[in-house]
């Protein structure tokens, strides 16, 4: 029974009760709550009225009732009004949908909201291309963004040779050329110290692994360690130590966790830091080293390229090396992988970089190429998945570390042979040093924003990244995603470099077509990489 919605007009209760007899057996609905109501007053006589529709609710049920007339509780007494009922009532049962509040409102606003979907992809057929044109989107936003040149060092008065990080400091770097030594402040973006090292060229400098102090070595045969701070008014530069060698040394590199440092010249030394003579010397018949490395990981072992065309091996613990290999051209440099003890990649005289393991030396598990001139840096990034070189073809690549060709390349107009190179310790940033006395502040991410990011915005960076990469194979993905534009000198030269390596490798299925059984073996292209290695 109602209360609510009903009509006022006198003359309905007074229709209802001449139409008494003839109405059908009297029906109470009860529990219903009335929740629209349609009707029409507007008519004077019975003829003029139409019928109205009712619609009510139980908890999980709808009536649709069509009714003639309603009673008015204004036009009749509180007894007849409850003893009225509809007259004409036909009713149909819908169901409808229930559900709990407590399955998708939040108890508070720091609850993550539920958001019901159903995943069956035949509920949402345009799926795929939806997020195929995302995708192409995002590839192309990417190489419109692409901007990694940041800021240029300007402070040196003479090529920069070598550089170095500090461990305990992002801001910190040191660079060193023929005029002498400077420390910068990366923040800032200015020269913080400048002192004058040695007499003639910085061959190498390193930090110590605390960082209070760093040593550096030129070519006035001298090793010197100074102080990372700054001295103060009035105090003279001067170096906390200072080692007179036998030769030139031309590398330098410092231990991870203890006072001990490693050169190379004419032979490789160790050196103790309170010590002005070398504890262990190690020599393998050659005349002189170019580059010497300590592993980060195994930090008892140690790397040097000879001007032998070789790559030795040593171990602090033993008396003598380890192993060497010899390859087809010299290396310059050479850089262990942070993450894997036991690889290491160097940059060659032949264009190419060297990924080795060192317990499988016969030949390089992965050749990269791109470069158009000789190799001179190179350098791990600190999560061990990519790393970047040097060369003399003016442009600085990054290379995945398992695959043969480079992911990006940056190169400037004024950019001269790029001969020093190094990665930031939080994988962000790229410092390169070439012989026009600028050093040059790269992203390592070419189209990554630099600065704090929203949540929303860096989840649209996810976002695309993953669509970037369920994608990547798409012929038109790929030819954007790969597409560098290169100054006309490299490009010329790498186009005929590959059409000297397609003459090669025709000549030698030739050869290897036409060639008589016992005569001598054919070289291919793959077999050039392939070393010797003396134990």
């Amino acid at each position: 029974k109602t209360t609510r919605g009903m009509l006022s007009d006198s003359r309905v209760f007074d229709a209802c009760e001449n139409r008494k007899s003839k109405r059908r057996k009297k029906q109470s609905p009860t529990d219903f709550r009335l929740s629209r109501l349609r009707r029409d007053s507007s008519g004077t006589s019975r003829s003029n009225w139409k019928i109205n529709t009712m619609i009510m609710k139980t908890n999980n049920s709808i009536y649709l009732c069509r009714q003639s007339f309603f009673p008015s509780r204004n036009s009749c007494s509180p007894v007849q009004f409850r003893n009225s009922s509809f007259i004409h009532i036909h009713a149909m049962k819908v169901k409808v949908l229930s559900r709990n509040p407590d399955d998708y409102v939040r108890e508070t606003k720091l609850d993550i909201q539920r958001v019901p979907r159903n995943y069956d992809p035949s509920l949402h057929p345009f799926e795929v291309p939806r997020e195929y044109t995302r995708a192409l989107n995002a590839t192309k936003l990417e190489r419109v963004f692409a901007k990694p040149f940041l800021a240029s060092l300007d402070g040196h008065r003479d090529g920069v040779n070598c550089m170095a990080k500090h461990p305990k400091s992002l801001s910190t770097m040191l660079s060193g050329s023929c005029d002498g030594e400077v420390v910068w402040n990366l923040t800032k973006r200015e020269c913080v110290r400048t002192l004058q090292a040695h007499e003639g060229f910085v061959r190498g400098m390193v930090v110590r692994f605390c960082g209070t102090s760093f040593f550096t070595v030129g070519d006035d045969k001298t090793i010197k360690q100074w102080k990372m701070e700054t001295p103060g008014y009035g105090e003279e530069e001067e170096p906390l130590n200072t080692i007179l060698g036998k030769s030139v040394f031309t590398s330098i590199d410092h231990h991870q966790k203890e006072g001990v440092f490693v050169t190379c010249g004419q032979q490789v030394d160790i050196w103790d830091e309170q010590r002005s003579s070398p504890i262990r010397s190690f020599s393998w018949g050659v005349d002189s080293f170019s580059c010497v490395r300590f592993n980060p990981v195994e930090t008892e072992l140690l790397a040097s390229c000879a001007s032998d065309r070789s790559i030795v091996l040593y171990d602090m613990r033993e008396a003598t090396p380890l192993k060497k290999v010899i390859m087809n051209m010299r290396s310059n440099t050479l850089c262990w992988n942070p993450m894997e003890a036991y690889n290491f990649t160097c940059s060659n005289e032949d264009y190419n970089l060297y990924t080795y393991d060192m317990r499988y030396l016969d030949k390089p598990f992965t050749v990269h190429m791109d470069h158009v001139s000789a190799v001179l840096d190179v350098d791990y990034s600190p999560t061990g998945k990519e790393f970047v070189s040097a060369s003399f073809d003016k442009t600085i690549r990054i290379f995945p570390k398992d695959s043969g060709h480079s992911r990006e390349v940056y190169h400037t107009k004024r950019m001269q042979h790029v001969i020093s190179i190094k990665w930031s310790s939080d994988n962000k940033y790229i410092l390169s040093a070439s012989d026009e006395m600028n050093i040059r502040l790269w992203k390592a991410n070419a189209s990554e924003k630099l600065g704090l990011l929203a949540p929303r915005e860096k989840a649209a960076v996810n976002y695309s990244q993953k669509l970037k990469e369920k994608f990547q194979h798409h012929p038109q993905i790929r030819r954007i995603s790969r597409h560098r534009h290169l100054p006309k000198s490299i490009y010329s030269q790498s186009k005929e470099l590959r059409v000297m390596k397609e003459a090669r490798r025709r000549k030698e299925r030739n050869v290897r077509k036409h060639s008589k059984p016992g005569s001598m073996p054919v070289v291919t292209e793959k077999e050039k990489h392939v070393v010797t290695v003396v134990k």
